[in-house]
């Protein structure tokens, strides 16, 4: 078994991560100030400590990793509530990757796992799909300008890192992006809008099933999960009717991409299928029914978006 301490861990990806590995065995510690991460996300177990905290408190995270020693890093923790608030984004995702990165290796960590953000490649990429070797281009919110300098402090360390760069990650537990606000509004009987725009959605089991991997030393440095085709805005609201079976539900208002909106984010995964062994498997029909029953059963208080107002109309990435 292993000791993995994952950041974010009662987020989206950080707790469907943390459940992965606590089913093959793993010790987890997650650390999670619940800023967006919901504590209902981690159920207790045995092998799981869940520890209350910013990444950016030094102390407290120093304390933690020189007590759990981790084998590993899964740093999944991120601000983004706010696109406005750009001195937490800056303390959270620089900062906190600096401090991250520096205990680990101050503790003998051998492997850090990141997750980043396509807009590094700006919100209006200059090819489709985009390769790996797009140009870094992420002025285009605070989110994705932190993110990035945190994905370059790491490659600063020293460590030995994977940092996947992320479609739009959809699935049980995503507060973000246009399906759960599809799902909010339509539950509310509110009009719904799309643009043209087409977006690379990814179930969240399948990026688990890649990114899982990466803990065990495959891989090195950056990759793209993805299905590797993009979808219609529209088609991702029609999944959802019909997974609410609102047969009578009204047409979606059809609105112009904003001038700076990308007609499509499609990432090419080639070099993730071929050094990871993998290709994503859930079809949109079975992923976006899950991601229903989840909010049926648990209901949507907030969902969140990493851009300002001027690029809002956008559908989001992760």
């Amino acid at each position: 078994f292993m000791r993995v301490l994952i950041t974010g861990g009662a987020g989206f990806v950080g707790s469907h991560y943390a459940e992965r590995l606590l089913a093959r065995g793993d010790d987890v510690m997650c650390i999670d100030n619940y800023s967006t991460g919901q504590k209902s996300n981690l159920k207790a177990h045995a092998n799981l400590t869940v520890v209350e905290a910013s990444i950016a408190d030094f102390d407290t995270m120093k304390q933690k990793f020189e007590h759990f020693k981790p084998d590993a890093v899964v740093h999944a923790a991120a601000s983004y509530k706010d696109p406005n608030d750009w001195l937490t984004d800056a303390d959270v995702n620089v900062r906190g990757t600096a401090v991250v990165c520096q205990l680990a290796k101050a503790v003998g960590t051998k492997r850090l796992v990141y997750f980043q953000t396509a807009l590094c490649y700006g919100t209006k990429p200059l090819q489709t799909p985009i390769t790996l070797d797009h140009p870094i281009l992420p002025d285009g919110s605070s989110y994705s300008i932190s993110k990035t300098a945190g994905e370059q402090y790491i490659r600063l360390s020293g460590l030995d890192y994977v940092t996947f760069r992320l479609a739009n990650a959809y699935g049980a537990r995503n507060l973000s992006g246009p399906l759960p606000t599809f799902y909010k509004r339509l539950t509310q009987g509110q009009q719904c809008f799309v643009t043209d725009s087409r977006r690379d959605f990814i179930h969240i089991s399948d990026l688990i099933d890649c990114a899982v991997k990466a803990v065990d030393g495959v891989g090195h440095g950056a990759y793209h999960i993805s299905t590797g085709s993009d979808i219609s805005i529209l088609e991702l609201y029609n999944a959802v009717i019909k997974a609410l079976r609102l047969n009578d539900a009204k047409s979606p208002e059809i609105k112009p991409r904003h001038p700076d909106d990308a007609p499509s984010i499609l990432l090419d995964p080639s070099r993730t299928q071929k050094d990871f062994g993998w290709n994503a498997k859930v079809s949109l029909e079975k992923g976006v029914a899950d991601a229903i029953d989840y909010y049926k059963e648990y209901g949507i208080e907030q969902t969140y978006t990493h851009l300002t107002a001027a690029h809002q109309e956008k559908a989001k990435v992760a």
